[in-house]
C-alpha cells in the first residue's frame, strides 16, 4: 500500500461507496402508466407516475398501482326487461382507469393498491352491470337500437358517481352487441327494410311509367312530323306532276300534229309516273304498318310490366297483413288469457265471499230457531200452566162450573139450530082451521129442535143436561132427593125470580135457573 493511502482515506472511501451503493439501490423510477407509492417515513406516501425519486432501504417500502386504461367487458347475463317490457342481452365495453388527480389516486391506492389489471376489472364489474341493467329498465327497445350512444354516456353517468368514490375516472362506455328475447329487432329491421323495398319499387314503376309515356309522346311526335312531312312532299310531287303534265300536254298539243313519236314518249312518262306514285304509297303504307306494330308491342310491353308490379305490389300486402293478423291473434291470445286468470281470481275471491255469507247466514238461521224454540217451550209451558191451572179450577169447582158451562152454552145452540131460518127469505102461513096458527108452529120450531138436542145428548152420552139445571130447586131436593157435587156453595135459590144468593164470598156465579 503506498504511504499516501491512510486508513482514514481507505474509510471515507468505504463509506462514499456504501452511499453510492445505497443511492443506486433507493433510486426508482415509476413508469407513466404506473404509480410507485413509497411509504415508511412520512406521515403521507410519496405518490411517483412518470418520474424518478428515492426509496430508504429497509425504512421504506415502494407498492405499485396501475393507472393507465383498463378495458373492462359489461354484460347483462340475461335478458333485462327494457321500459316497454322486452328483455334485451347487452354486451359493452368501459375504458376506465384511477383518476389523475392526487386524491384520486389516494382513493385508489386504498382500494386497487398492487392488484393486476384483470382483478382491478372484476373487482368493478359487477357496480357496472348494476347500473347498466337500472339504466336499461329506463329506456324503449327502439330508443336503445336508435340510438346506442345516448344510452352509453347515460350508463356512463350514472356508473360515474359509484366509480368517483373508488378512484376511477370513466372514460367512455359503448355498446358492443343487443339481442333480445323475441327477436323484435330483426322484426323492426325487416319492417323497415320492407318499408324502403315498397318505397323503392314505387319509385322505379313511376320512373319507368314516366318513361314510357315520353317515349310513347316522343315517338307519335315523331310518327305525326313524319306523316305530315310525307303528306306535304306527296302534295308537292303530285302539284309538280300536274304542272308538268299541264306543260307536257300545251306541248304534245303543240307537237302532236307535227310527231307522232311524242305520243309513245308522253306515254312512257305517264306510266313512269304512276308507277313512282304506287311505290311511294306502297312504302308509306309499310311504315304505317311497322310503327303501330312497334306501338302495339310497346304498349303489350307495358301493361305486362303494370300487371306484374300490381301483382307483386298485392302480394306483398297480403304477406304484410297477413303477418299484422298473426301478431293481432298473439296479442288477443295473451290478452284472454289475463282476462281469464283475472276472471278466476274474481270467481274465487267471490267464492269465498258467497261461503262466509252463507256461513253468517246459517249461524243465523241456527240463534233464530234456537229463538224460536225457546219460545214455543215458553209458548208451551204457559199453555201447560194454564190448562192445569183451568183444570185445578175445574176440579174446585166443579159441578158449579159444568153448570156454568152448560148454561153459557144454551144461548150458542139455540142461535145455531136458528141459524137456517135466517136464510128463508119469504115465509107464506096457511092456517089449517084446527085451531093451530103458522105463527105458533114457527115460535116454537126453536125450542123444539132445542130439547131433542138435549134427549139426544142424554141419550148419546148419559149426561141429562135438565136434571143437571134442576138439580138445585126444591122438588129436586125433597121430592126426587138429587144431590149434585160441587154446589155446597150455593145457600138457595129464589123460584120466583131466579136470583142466586152466595154463601161465601168468593164463590162462583151460579148460572140462572129456569121458573118452576
Amino acid at each position: 500500500m503506498p504511504a499516501f493511502v491512510t486508513p482514514a482515506i481507505i474509510v471515507a472511501a468505504i463509506i462514499v461507496v456504501v452511499i453510492v451503493i445505497l443511492i443506486i439501490s433507493s433510486y426508482v423510477k415509476a413508469p407513466p402508466d404506473k404509480a410507485y407509492i413509497i411509504s415508511g417515513l412520512r406521515k403521507n406516501p410519496k405518490i411517483l407516475i412518470g418520474r424518478a425519486g428515492l426509496k430508504m432501504p429497509f425504512f421504506e417500502r415502494k407498492d405499485e398501482l396501475i393507472v393507465k386504461q383498463i378495458s373492462i367487458d359489461i354484460k347483462t347475463d340475461g335478458y333485462v326487461p327494457t321500459a316497454d317490457f322486452i328483455g334485451v342481452n347487452i354486451d359493452a365495453v368501459a375504458k376506465v382507469r384511477v383518476m389523475s388527480d392526487g386524491e384520486g389516486v389516494k382513493i385508489a391506492m386504498k382500494n386497487f393498491l398492487n392488484m393486476k389489471e384483470q382483478q382491478i376489472a372484476d373487482s368493478l364489474v359487477d357496480s357496472l352491470q348494476g347500473n347498466m341493467r337500472e339504466i336499461i329498465g329506463t329506456i324503449t327497445l327502439k330508443d336503445l337500437c336508435n340510438d346506442r350512444k345516448k344510452f352509453g354516456d347515460e350508463v356512463q353517468m350514472k356508473a360515474q358517481e359509484d366509480m368517483k368514490r373508488l378512484g376511477i375516472e370513466i372514460i367512455s362506455c359503448n355498446v358492443q352487441h343487443v339481442t333480445d328475447e323475441k327477436d323484435l329487432i330483426n322484426a323492426l329491421g325487416q319492417d323497415n327494410m320492407a318499408k324502403i323495398q315498397k318505397d323503392a319499387s314505387i319509385a322505379k314503376a313511376q320512373a319507368d311509367r314516366d318513361v314510357a309515356i315520353a317515349q310513347a309522346q316522343a315517338q307519335k311526335e315523331a310518327n305525326d312530323a313524319k306523316v305530315l312531312a310525307d303528306t306535304e312532299i306527296a302534295v308537292k310531287l303530285n302539284e309538280l306532276s300536274i304542272k308538268k303534265a299541264e306543260l307536257k300536254t300545251v306541248e304534245d298539243t303543240k307537237k302532236a300534229e307535227a310527231d307522232a313519236a311524242y305520243e309513245i314518249q308522253k306515254e312512257a312518262q305517264r306510266k313512269t309516273i304512276e308507277v313512282t306514285k304506287t311505290n311511294a304509297d306502297i312504302a308509306r303504307q309499310e311504315k304505317e304498318v311497322d310503327l303501330k306494330r312497334k306501338e302495339a308491342e310497346v304498349k303489350e310491353q307495358a301493361l305486362d310490366a303494370e300487371v306484374k308490379k300490381k301483382a307483386e305490389a298485392e302480394k306483398f300486402a297480403k304477406q304484410q297483413s297477413a303477418d299484422a293478423e298473426l301478431y293481432q291473434r298473439q296479442r288477443n291470445a295473451e290478452a284472454e288469457k289475463f282476462e281469464l286468470e283475472k276472471q278466476a281470481e274474481a270467481r274465487k275471491i267471490q267464492a269465498e265471499a258467497d261461503l262466509f255469507a252463507k256461513q253468517q247466514e246459517a249461524e243465523g238461521i241456527r240463534k233464530v230457531g234456537e229463538a224460536e224454540a225457546a219460545a214455543i217451550a215458553a209458548k208451551g209451558l204457559a199453555e201447560a200452566e194454564a190448562l192445569e191451572k183451568k183444570a185445578e179450577a175445574m176440579k174446585k169447582y166443579g159441578q158449579a162450573a159444568i153448570l156454568e158451562m152448560i148454561v153459557k152454552a144454551l144461548p150458542e145452540m139455540a142461535s145455531a139450530i136458528a141459524e137456517p131460518l135466517s136464510t128463508i127469505d119469504k115465509v107464506t102461513i096457511i092456517d089449517s082451521g084446527n085451531g093451530d096458527t103458522g105463527v105458533s108452529s114457527m115460535g116454537s120450531y126453536v125450542p123444539s129442535v132445542l130439547a131433542k138436542t138435549i134427549e139426544s145428548v142424554k141419550e148419546t152420552t148419559g149426561i141429562d143436561i135438565k136434571d143437571i139445571i134442576k138439580a138445585d130447586t126444591y122438588d129436586a131436593k125433597v121430592n126426587k132427593n138429587i144431590n149434585v157435587t160441587g154446589l155446597e156453595n150455593v145457600q138457595s135459590v129464589n123460584v120466583t125470580t131466579g136470583d142466586i144468593v152466595e154463601k161465601a164470598e168468593g164463590a162462583p156465579e151460579a148460572p140462572e135457573a129456569p121458573v118452576q
